[in-house]
């Protein structure tokens, strides 16, 4: 059978993809977006599939669970016009014209396009502590940001575990809404820069504990009250009382489908044009997450696949105006 030709594909099924893939819609672009099955670990709609109330998200006062976002994410992406299709992606060549597609468990190309846009994001790395699974979005986050103000963490002691910048700064904010805020370090000094780890170690609400590590996530009714931790030097064991647990000890970029193929940073993630979502190869654009390693929120995720569209809708209309010259 032939492979299916698109216009635009558009990988990921997060706030970058569906957004992308509503402004391609009414562009007329005929997108199809690939949502995937637990691609990545996740269910179609990404991280914020994930996660409970989302009070950040422009539009809704009373906050709105992020199941329940991505649901009408995903109803307004078919709305304007999006084919979706709950499939996996496997291989994208990223050399040929159009690019070919794998879908899972075809060793056949299933679909060829003109433009790609890769949305597929990032996942938090997680420690699989002992209790982990059980408090998790019940005390367990990875997103200070996103849950630091919810109710439960208010007033409350809290754990941040990390040591470099990204957990300086998750610290320092906490400080708004915890009673207390530890931060375990497991090394003998904070990996974070000068600035950052002063403001830290300065700060009133805030205790570094360092050489220290997590052991388990405790809890009762349902929430996290507590978490144990083990002293790398002293060998002695330990016991925080928290009622949050945040980890901040980095991300993993699902770049998978593209290593090798497209720059990606040190870090692993897409590089794209500062102030675009272009890559280095023509016809491929990158939004959300999996080019953004500083802000990792679902508006600016949304943001950046509204940018992705519209540089998919330019590359179009200018490679159709180059063929009508020829």
């Amino acid at each position: 059978m032939a492979p299916t030709h698109h216009q635009v594909a558009v990988i990921g099924s997060g706030p970058a993809g569906h957004t992308a893939a509503i402004y391609l819609a009414r562009a007329n672009l005929n997108p199809i977006l690939f949502e995937g099955m637990m691609a990545n670990g996740f269910a179609p709609g990404g991280q914020l599939t994930t996660t409970t109330d989302v009070e950040n998200f422009p539009g809704f006062p009373k906050g709105v669970m992020g199941g329940e976002l991505m649901d009408m994410m995903r109803a307004q992406s078919e709305n304007c016009g999006t084919t979706i299709e709950t499939e996996t992606i496997t291989k994208l060549d990223t050399q040929s014209r159009p690019f070919k597609i794998w879908r899972e468990g075809s060793e056949e190309v299933t679909d060829t396009a003109d433009a790609v846009i890769i949305a597929t994001g990032a996942s938090a790395k997680r420690m699989n502590l002992p209790g982990e699974d059980v408090y998790w979005q019940n005390g367990i986050s990875a997103c200070a940001v996103c849950d630091g103000a919810v109710p439960i963490f208010r007033n409350k002691p809290l754990v941040v575990i990390g040591g470099g910048d990204s957990a300086a700064e998750e610290a320092i904010y906490l400080t708004k809404y915890g009673s207390k805020v530890h931060v375990l370090v497991r090394r003998d000094q904070l990996r974070a820069s000068k600035v950052m780890a002063e403001r830290l170690l300065k700060h009133p609400k805030v205790t570094v504990h360092f050489n220290t590590s997590p052991t388990e996530a405790l809890g009762e009714n349902g929430l996290l009250s507590h978490v144990s931790t083990f002293n790398n030097v002293t060998k002695e064991a330990g016991k925080i009382e928290a009622n949050g647990l945040f980890y901040a000890i980095g991300h993993e970029p699902a770049t998978s489908l593209v290593k090798g193929q497209v720059d990606l940073d040190v870090d692993g993630y897409i590089k794209t044009v500062p102030g675009s979502s272009v890559t280095n190869v023509e016809g491929l654009f990158a939004a959300g997450d999996v080019q953004d390693k500083r802000y990792r929120q679902a508006i600016t995720s949304a943001g950046s696949g509204c940018m992705a569209a519209l540089d998919a809708e330019r590359y179009l209309s200018e490679r159709e105006e180059v063929t009508e010259q020829l």
